[in-house]
């Protein structure tokens, strides 16, 4: 049984989906602008096969885009999203990285307050509206 959601709601959820498939939409755009250059970042941060890395994550976020925009296999993308996101932070912007630049913190908790978006919208679904009822095989 499916709750009614207000306008409100509605427009709420639908603006949420949009900024997260524009913030990894970006990310993306800018991988395939200079995938090299992404791979030397990934290298530069310890990872072997940073080129395999670099398209293995433009992957990703292509998919999230698509399950951010659809609302197909929105919970588990989300949920996949939290934990890549999580990722990154610790990878790209963790402890290490604080002593020599302390703006890092800052790019490290606000991994966080997005991570807690993403489980917020894995609970919650991709809402009523414009969303494609799609989802794991036998899932709800």
């Amino acid at each position: 049984m499916e709750n009614a959601q207000s306008a409100w709601q509605t427009a709420a959820i639908l603006i949420a989906r949009l900024i997260f498939a524009a913030v990894f939409l970006m990310a993306v755009s800018f991988k395939f602008m200079d995938m090299g250059a992404t791979a030397s970042y990934i290298a530069a941060a310890g990872f072997p096969f940073s080129q395999l890395l670099a398209w293995c994550a433009a992957i990703l976020e292509v998919l999230l885009v698509i399950a951010f925009l659809t609302g197909a296999f929105f919970t588990p993308a989300a949920i996949v999203a939290a934990v890549y996101v999580i990722f990154l932070g610790f990878s790209f912007h963790g402890p290490s990285h604080w002593g020599g630049n302390q703006a890092e913190f800052g790019f490290f908790v606000d991994h966080f307050t997005f991570v807690a978006g993403l489980f917020f919208a894995a609970v919650h679904g991709p809402g009523s509206v414009l969303a494609v009822r799609a989802g794991w095989p036998g899932g709800a």
